[in-house]
């Protein structure tokens, strides 16, 4: 369970950590508690699952890296679990998962996430991944993003007073 003190440290973080020498500290001076309790509150939060990690997010426009290409793949079910995860690992990969078909309009069932600087790299990184995974690909295509419409992390609903 949730404490609000976690609630509020989320919210807090929602658009990331503040942009300051002692981002840790900054958050203690928001949220009016010690830097020492915001640092064990985050511990306690991973710890529990209620969020993953804490890292960078580089803004790979900025990078250069504007290419986005959505593979999609046609694997036999029973190979998903060995393969998907050899996907996901590589380095090209930024996201991997599973997701069901729809016959008989959509075929493919894992989805894996190429960036690059251009669509002829990611079309490359693509036919690296054909190579990966062989014959086990029956079929697959990459669609190219055309514009970004959301580019944000999960944000928390308003929650009711207690």
């Amino acid at each position: 369970m949730l404490l609000p003190t976690d609630h509020a440290l989320i919210k807090a973080t929602e658009a990331g950590l503040p942009l300051s020498p002692d981002p840790y500290g900054e958050l203690a001076r928001r949220l009016g508690c010690s830097r020492a309790e915001v640092l064990g509150r985050l511990a306690g939060l991973i710890e529990t699952g209620a969020i993953r990690r804490i890292g960078v997010i580089p803004n790979h426009y900025a990078l250069g890296v504007t290419a986005n290409g959505m593979s999609v793949w046609d694997i036999a079910d029973e190979a998903v679990a060995e393969i998907g995860p050899r996907i996901g690992a590589l380095a090209a990969v930024s996201h991997c998962y599973r997701r069901p078909r729809h016959l008989p309009h959509w075929r493919y069932n894992v989805f894996a996430m190429v960036h690059g600087v251009s669509s002829d790299e990611v079309i490359g990184k693509v036919a690296e991944i054909a190579r990966l995974i062989g014959p086990a690909a029956r079929a697959h295509e990459v669609l190219f993003s055309k514009r970004i419409l959301k580019k944000t992390g999960l944000r928390l609903a308003a929650r009711p007073a207690a």
